[in-house]
């Protein structure tokens, strides 16, 4: 995994959509598997999301935590 995308997880808000403005490592696993089910958008925001269901399918969000600026 590149680590400049696993940052852009933590930084990147979600354009449109119901879950519009949430972090996409924010997202939830249901919204992440349905874009799995139906296509990623194309597109870097695709290959972002695409990332993300990995991440979130195998359980490894919390590795995305030390990466989060402190709010």
């Amino acid at each position: 995994m590149d680590a400049e995308l696993l940052q852009l997880l933590v930084t990147r808000e979600m354009p449109y959509g119901k879950y519009k403005g949430l972090l996409l490592a924010d997202l939830p696993g249901n919204y992440l598997n349905w874009f799995a089910r139906e296509g990623f958008p194309s597109g870097e925001l695709g290959r972002l999301l695409a990332l993300m269901h990995e991440v979130d399918h195998n359980g490894l969000k919390p590795l995305l935590e030390p990466l989060r600026k402190p709010r």
